[in-house]
């Protein structure tokens, strides 16, 4: 055969692939449920869930035959709870009046209602009905009046406040309103506040939700009617509000106009249309009357960060003038008017189509060997390892870019793989800095810390604590740190469990035990130099498989690069800084960008012992200060990359809409391509990465915690051990540590947490923040001693608790604010009592 027709069959071959990668449009599955006991059903009632239970409350309907009857108003209050196997209705109370077409929002005190009508007068009446679980009774509780009446409008809740989008102050639709009111339920006096008017059509009949943009939460008001020179306007625009910013801005539009539809916020980042009108049969209602086909039975689905729509399918009956809400982990939408002066009794139950990937088995093939490789790397050195200093230290035997690749897989991890795409593709490149702040760190650690270390020959960080301080300030720093690394292999094992089983059919309990106990085996039985080059392997297969993905991804868009490039920027997906002075909020500031990331590095290459530990892995200073060199240069590629790969699932998945999966949570978004786009075996390998970078963290946080606690810890008790005991008791702490971080990752998975990037940077910031200042404190200043050293650590944890419990000020600062804390209060204190003599080696100088 010749070379053109083989390269003709292998490229057929791998679009084969692909194409059985690719997934179907998505759908919704619709199941019945109990209907309401009201048989005729109703129009507009107060909907929404408390203490386990569904009430409907209230509503109009038409007696038969519906088109020779008025409307009619209820009272009467239902509640729907789950019963063994099964759902039961009962009715439970009354109204304290006949209403309907109010607003209704579920709170964790109960259902507040909004508003309505009945057929002479509009209210403006709010009050809340709360189930009671002590007395399996309705209680109702009176709250603030809205400033007029009002019906016909729609709410979400945000926080502890209520926004009331929309609605009407008259009987009829020239009344629509152009403004939101809000009521805060957490203030001390809470009253109905009105909005300036917004900048866009006044309505009615709109859908409000609330959901998160990537960056916070904000209000979403879409579709509607208004009554315009005796014309009704129907509308399809999607309109956002920024509660931070008090700022709308317009979103893209419905694929047809909706009104007195149904919408629903669901998972992290979409909104829900499941029901509406489209307007175009309005004006033939009396000529139709029962000939009416209902309303269109179309849904959709809107993605709040890749601004695009796309179709869910279509629903069995259209029921409008009701509320989604979300009850028992699922969508219920209860009741409503299925076409002109019909109403429909019936409860539907609504989930999201399950889709799997195509993970066949060449993936398992290629992660099998993968994973194989890491434990024959662990079988290998074992049988070199023959004393403590091989275990800790390799003995100084280890190549210096060997060790950079250690430090850069350590400092990384599978956050770097699933966290940092993820937060690249929510909001933006504003993180980035933080990274390119590491060469800047690197030269304070080649300069300051390093020579410390080696001039004390440090197996332990913390021997430098107790020279320049006290012993007792060494066990404190050796038990923060390894409370610290318990706590960071949890979450780095849990989050990327979650993430893995979107890619794989493995759950996320068997994607932790499977991490935890590989790493458990090559690194108890190799020590350090295990880690260490398992890590090299692990960098390697962690930069190609990004490369490969990132490739696949801007492929897969179809635009020039150059195009892919004008976009992202148009779309602020490329931003690097936001030019504000405040500390608070979710877009964090170029400022705490960078004073964060100088914090957060100093702590980690000064007083983090799984960084420190590769110092004292090669033969010479200068040989770990290329290591640490060949560390801080890798960021910066690796930075891009992975900022990239955020990027360019933006723009792919702005591209293919349809491809997106509402159910999973935006860290999930990688591991969703990785699953559903890539070809077989290619995916295979992605995810080989995912689980190497994930141990590459795993490992290096048991090996450091175990040279820690028997170093520092249990130097004393130890002290009379042969060295090969030692030995066996540092691997039997290695395998005691990998199974308590295994433990407390399957305690931690939790599929509710909006990003992981978040929560890592505020776990180092609470444990690091005050080691870091320790290490300053002793480093710069000749004064500090050990009064100020345990009074700096004591005011910094104090500081840092009531922060992150207090405040919402930005976890990047965390580590930055331990260290100042620590470093002012420490060396405030030490001015009580006279400096400790013989430290002036352990200082840059004798300033102080």
């Amino acid at each position: 055969m010749s070379y053109t027709r083989c390269l003709t069959v292998w490229v057929l071959l791998f679009v084969l692939l692909v194409e059985l990668g690719n997934s179907q449009e998505q759908s919704l599955n619709w199941t019945e449920l109990p209907p309401l006991p009201n048989e005729l059903g109703v129009a507009g009632p107060f909907v929404g869930v408390h203490n386990k239970h569904l009430i409907v409350a209230g509503g109009a309907n038409f007696p038969r035959p519906v088109w020779e009857n008025e409307k009619q108003w209820h009272s009467a209050i239902y509640a729907m709870s789950k019963n063994g196997q099964g759902y039961g209705w009962e009715e439970v109370g009354e109204l304290p009046r006949a209403t309907g077409y109010g607003a209704n929002v579920s709170t964790k005190d109960g259902v507040v209602c909004i508003g309505g009508n009945d057929a002479s007068t509009l209210f403006d009446a709010c009050f809340r009905l709360a189930w009671n679980k002590e007395t399996g009774k309705i209680e109702q509780t009176d709250l603030p009046s809205l400033p007029h009446p009002m019906a016909y409008g729609s709410a979400c809740l945000i926080g502890q406040t209520i926004y009331l989008a929309g609605g009407q102050t008259g009987p009829s639709l020239d009344t629509a309103i152009n403004y939101f009111l809000k009521l805060d339920l957490s203030a001390k006096d809470p009253k109905w506040i009105e909005s300036a008017p917004w900048p866009f059509s006044p309505r009615a009949f709109n859908i409000t939700v609330a959901q998160n943009n990537g960056f916070r939460d904000c209000m979403y008001v879409i579709g509607g009617r208004y009554e315009e020179e005796g014309e009704v306007q129907f509308l399809d625009d999607c309109w956002e509000y920024d509660p931070s910013k008090d700022s709308w801005r317009q979103r893209a539009s419905l694929p047809h106009a909706v009104t007195a539809g149904t919408g629903i916020h669901f998972g992290q980042s979409h909104i829900l249309v499941l029901s509406g009108d489209d307007g175009k049969l309005f004006d033939q209602t009396d000529a139709l009357k029962d000939d009416h086909p209902g309303f269109p039975k179309r849904t959709f689905a809107y993605h709040t960060i890749t601004d695009r729509w796309t179709p869910m399918g279509s629903s069995p009956q259209n029921q409008v003038t009701t509320t989604a809400v979300m009850f028992e982990k699922s969508i219920v939408l209860p009741t409503g008017e299925i076409r002109p002066r019909v109403r429909s009794p019936k409860v539907w139950k609504i989930e999201p189509a399950v889709q799997k990937g195509m993970f066949g088995v060449i993936d398992y093939i290629v992660i099998f060997l993968y994973l194989a490789s890491l434990v024959l790397i662990g079988v290998y050195f074992s049988w070199k390892t023959k004393s403590t200093e091989d275990y800790f230290r390799a003995s100084g035997s280890i190549p210096w870019w060997a060790a950079g690749c250690s430090i850069f897989a350590t400092m990384l991890s599978s956050l770097t793989f699933t966290g940092v795409p993820s937060k690249a593709f929510a909001q933006d490149w504003v993180y980035a800095v933080g990274n390119f702040m590491i060469p800047v760190v690197a030269i304070f650690a080649v300069f300051v810390a390093l020579p410390f270390y080696r001039r004390i020959d440090a197996t332990s960080a913390y021997e430098y604590l107790e020279q320049r301080f006290h012993r007792s300030i060494r066990i404190f720093g050796s038990l923060c740190f390894s409370v610290y690394h318990l706590f960071r292999m949890a979450i780095v094992m849990s989050l990327t469990g979650l993430a893995l089983a979107v890619a794989t059919p493995l759950t996320p309990v068997q994607s932790v035990l499977l991490m935890g106990v590989l790493s458990i085996i090559y690194c108890a039985l190799g020590g350090i130099s295990a880690v260490i080059w398992t890590d090299t392997l692990q960098t390697v297969v962690l930069m190609g498989g990004a490369v490969l993905a990132i490739g696949w991804m801007l492929a897969g868009t179809g635009n020039s690069l150059g195009d892919s490039f004008s976009e992202a920027v148009t779309s602020g997906k490329l931003r690097m800084s936001n030019w504000h002075w405040s500390a608070f909020d979710a877009q964090i500031a170029f400022w705490a960008i960078v004073l964060g990331a100088i914090g957060q590095n100093t702590s980690s290459y000064t007083a983090d012992q799984a960084v420190v530990q590769r110092y004292m892995t090669t033969k010479t200073q200068s040989l770990a200060a290329r290591a640490i060199w060949t560390n801080a240069l890798l960021t910066i590629p690796a930075t891009i990359l992975f900022f990239g790969i955020g990027t360019a699932l933006f723009l792919f998945y702005r591209a293919h809409p349809e491809r997106m999966d509402i159910s999973i949570t935006t860290d999930q978004i990688f591991p969703l391509f990785i699953s559903r786009e890539l070809p077989i075996g290619v995916a295979g390998l992605i995810v080989a990465a995912v689980f190497a970078a994930a141990q590459s963290t795993v490992s290096t946080s048991m090996n450091s915690v175990a040279t820690t606690l028997l170093t520092d810890c249990l130097s004393g008790p130890t002290s009379n051990l042969s060295d090969k005991g030692r030995l066996r008791l540092a691997q039997i702490l290695t395998v005691l540590l990998g199974v308590a971080g295994t433990a407390i990752a399957l305690f931690f998975v939790n599929p509710e947490i909006k990003s992981l990037f978040d929560q890592f940077l505020k776990v180092i910031g609470l444990f690091m923040g005050v080691l870091g200042g320790l290490f300053v404190l002793g480093v710069l200043f000749h004064r500090p001693n050990t009064l100020g050293a345990w009074t700096g650590a004591i005011a910094g944890n104090v500081v840092l608790f009531c922060v992150w419990k207090y405040t919402n000020v930005n976890g990047y600062l965390y580590a930055l604010i331990g260290i100042v804390t620590c470093v002012v209060v420490g060396y405030l204190a030490s001015l009580l009592r006279a400096p400790k003599p013989g430290v002036e080696d352990l200082c840059v100088g004798s300033a102080g």
